[in-house]
């Protein structure tokens, strides 16, 4: 639990640091506009296998995402609009400001942008094991 406190703190604290990362299955992109990964940094050596990323995901007006798992711990953060995300079967709207916590491996079914005319856009900050993805595309049957 510290260690998982640790790293939740960096990932906090790294919240304004930009990069860009995207994520494909097949040449498929989840979303429209790819994530963009905003800070990556190797923990301390007491979690030397460990790293914190801090991803922006946009999605366009009334985009809905393809189905996918986190692999790391995740907290989302809503920075602008309101979207409808479906984990694990249990659909929740999540808007401006709110701040949102998903179990690793779970099964993300869909995220929709309430929206039809602006973006949704998100902070989401992850922390697992150097190298995982953050994001696998769900196969479909």
């Amino acid at each position: 639990m510290k260690k998982f406190v640790l790293s939740l703190t960096v990932l906090l604290t790294a919240f304004t640091f930009s990069t860009k990362a995207q994520h494909q299955e097949h040449g498929k992109e989840v979303t429209k506009y790819p994530p963009k990964v905003l800070f990556t940094k190797q923990l301390p050596a007491d979690l030397k296998k460990d790293e914190a990323q801090v991803v922006l995901v946009t999605f366009a007006p009334g985009e809905v995402s393809h189905a996918h798992r986190h692999p790391m711990a995740t907290v989302g953060y809503v920075l602008e609009g309101s979207i409808e995300s479906t984990f694990e079967g249990v659909k929740h709207v999540y808007k401006q400001g709110d701040v949102f916590w998903e179990e690793p491996g779970g099964l993300h079914n869909q995220t929709r942008n309430l929206s039809t005319t602006e973006n949704a856009k998100l902070v989401v900050f992850f922390v697992g094991s150097t190298g995982s993805p953050v994001l696998i595309p769900e196969k479909t049957k």
